[in-house]
């Protein structure tokens, strides 16, 4: 069994990911961009999904600039998609690509730091249908192409707060548990009947502009780049990692 040493110190060999079709929402963020632009230097050809084209635009250019596969973009709103939205989207992925090799869920809506007693029934259902509801759907739409490869990987970004729930984390902590259950129901339903295995990754802080914003005073220099911490990530993504399914790993 690899363990989780192991999956940290992962190095992906050139090519590791070549013609792998791997989709990443939250591309045009922190981990999502970073994590699209190591897929493509190994080869993969990147789905970049997210709420704003300009973000991804800009993550479109550093991959062609580095001279990996030419990704595609595919907006999507998260908070406001409706059913055709994600048709149009497994439609897409289906006409230019024919199937689908990964699936990583980096986009999340951040939760506001509040007691339950006070805290914003609007804000609560947004973030739960961005962080939990969304997902479910999106992988749903997707897992027809998703049974089309022969060797699919599912991942859900996670948190420490899926282990335990802490004051004040509200809805935040509640779908990061909701998030973890549906990563492992996802993951009985396919093992063994399909090619297809679903794991969650916990990055840890990472430097990123949400971060910034949710803790003003933290020392940045003190907390990873998210490119440091997607070893987990490319391991899982590939051949490497075969065999591992309902798995949830900290990256750190």
């Amino acid at each position: 069994m690899t363990t989780a040493m192991e999956l940290r110190s992962y190095a992906a060999p050139a090519g590791a990911l070549a013609d792998r079709v791997i989709l990443v929402t939250g591309a045009g963020g922190g981990l999502g961009s970073a994590l699209s632009l190591a897929c493509a230097a190994l080869g993969a050809r990147i789905v970049l999904c997210g709420r704003r084209v300009a973000p991804l635009e800009r993550v479109y250019d550093a991959i062609v600039a580095a001279g990996g596969p030419r990704p595609s973009i595919a907006p999507l709103d998260l908070e406001r998609a409706d059913a055709s939205h994600y048709d149009a989207l497994a439609e897409g992925v289906r006409n230019e690509f024919g199937r689908l090799d990964g699936l990583v869920h980096a986009a999340a809506r951040p939760g506001e730091r509040s007691p339950i007693e006070h805290h914003d029934v609007v804000n609560w259902l947004r973030v739960m249908h961005v962080n939990v509801n969304a997902p479910f759907i999106l992988t749903r739409a997707l897992l027809p192409l998703l049974r089309l490869s022969q060797d699919a990987s599912v991942l859900f970004v996670t948190c420490a707060a899926s282990l335990r729930g802490r004051a004040y984390a509200g809805a935040d902590a509640a779908s990061r548990f909701a998030l973890e259950g549906l990563m492992q129901v996802l993951s009985e339903e396919t093992a063994g009947s399909t090619d297809i295995r679903v794991n969650s990754i916990d990055p840890g802080p990472m430097r990123t502009p949400l971060r910034r914003a949710a803790y003003p005073g933290e020392d940045p220099a003190a907390i990873p780049e998210p490119r440091e911490v997607l070893a987990p990530f490319l391991c899982l993504l590939g051949p490497a990692g075969r065999g591992i399914t309902g798995r949830r790993v900290e990256a750190r």
